[in-house]
């Protein structure tokens, strides 16, 4: 298990308590990097449905999935035997059975089956079908929307998770700094990619990587003018923009980091829109502390950029820590206007205030913790357009 197992129970005590405020006795979990976060569950299971049930009279939740993925959940979830509850094979790409209907089962065997049941319904992995089942099946049971209830819960980190999103701070600059050395003309964008990955897999010589949840957003030239495409196996030519964010990987725990590797010498353009960037991102990480609220660092952003005639419509950032596919987003808040959620000390953020226009883009990026007092950033790498003249 990655933490002791009063964590955990921590942790299961937050979800109940926000359960109980909510008027929810059990909560169905469908989300992976939720299951994960309350149990330790970790494996590449979640393509078959399964489900992490909390009860706010029982100690440990229970996990319900398939059973050949039962022993994984043996060695990493830090549940008891009989709270790890396997279905049989057959009810695996099956037309006639569905695993809902076994969790419907379980949760009668279990008296679970009455009261409030919430559900993460807008979930990646909570489907229509997974819901049909359901609630046919436990007609008794009123069920209620819970999305994003665990996801609150996972945004302040303790100190045992902020020390592995240090460590995949490390690795992501190590992991850029492998693409800017790769970089160079007559080199294919897709061989610089695979730096990138050798590094985010091998780690630093401490501790290992991991493979991230998503690939990386990389572009060249003109493509970075759409932020969330990908590279090619086109080789670099001098004068081409490289756009790259990815991110360190730790035990699950993410944290991102972007740069642009320009090969060859800035333009007057490119080199004040970076120093743009960069002005608007410290004066975001000046403002971070407990007690202020996401809309107060959009604001000093728009602060900064509106003096140099700069717009920019999107939001600059996000909640990040555990990640699984498709995104290493928490999807609770976001760092622009209007946002009114007051930063903890232990929440992390990603603040990417990148800058497109119709021949590309541009990006300085930097994950960070709150603290009482500030910011402390994962990463140390520069903070500029990274140019191979």
């Amino acid at each position: 298990m990655l933490f002791e197992r009063a964590e955990y129970l921590a942790r299961v005590a937050r979800a109940k308590a926000s359960m109980q405020a909510r008027g929810i006795d059990v909560l169905l979990v469908a989300s992976p990097a939720n299951q994960f976060w309350l149990t330790g569950y970790d494996g590449w299971s979640f393509y078959t449905p399964q489900m992490v049930v909390v009860a706010l009279d029982a100690e440990e939740p229970i996990w319900i999935g398939r059973k050949m993925d039962a022993v994984g959940a043996k060695f990493t979830a830090f549940l008891a035997p009989d709270n790890v509850v396997p279905y049989p094979d057959k009810y695996v790409g099956s037309e006639t059975l569905h695993p809902m209907s076994f969790v419907v089962e379980e949760l009668q065997r279990r008296g679970l089956d009455a009261g409030t049941i919430g559900v993460e319904m807008d979930d990646y992995y909570y489907t229509a079908k997974w819901h049909q089942v359901l609630t046919d099946g436990l007609a008794n049971a009123r069920f209620v929307d819970a999305f994003l209830l665990v996801n609150r819960c996972r945004m302040v980190k303790s100190e045992a998770e902020l020390q592995f999103m240090r460590e995949a701070g490390q690795i992501a600059a190590a992991a850029q700094q492998a693409a800017f050395d790769a970089a160079a003309p007559g080199v294919r964008q897709c061989d610089v990619m695979a730096e990138v990955y050798r590094v985010t897999t091998a780690g630093l010589p401490g501790f290992g990587g991991t493979f991230p949840c998503k690939p990386p957003n990389a572009m060249v030239g003109e493509i970075a003018s759409a932020p969330h495409l990908s590279w090619s196996d086109e080789p670099l030519v001098p004068g081409d923009l490289f756009y790259i964010e990815l991110g360190g990987v730790r035990h699950r725990y993410h944290s991102p980091l972007s740069r642009c590797i320009l090969l060859g010498k800035p333009s007057a353009e490119q080199d004040r829109v970076t120093k743009v960037i960069v002005e608007g991102l410290e004066a975001v990480l000046a403002t971070v502390k407990a007690g202020v609220a996401c809309e107060e660092l959009a604001e000093a952003w728009t602060n900064v950029i509106s003096r140099h005639g700069v717009e920019k419509d999107s939001r600059i950032g996000y909640p990040v820590g555990i990640g699984y596919p498709p995104t290493w987003g928490e999807l609770t808040a976001s760092l622009r206007k209007g946002d009114k959620t007051v930063l903890e000390a232990g929440m992390t953020f990603h603040c990417i205030p990148a800058l497109w226009a119709d021949d590309g883009g541009l990006v300085v990026s930097e994950t960070f913790a709150v603290t009482e007092t500030g910011a402390e950033c994962f990463a140390d790498f520069p903070r500029e357009l990274l140019s191979k003249a």
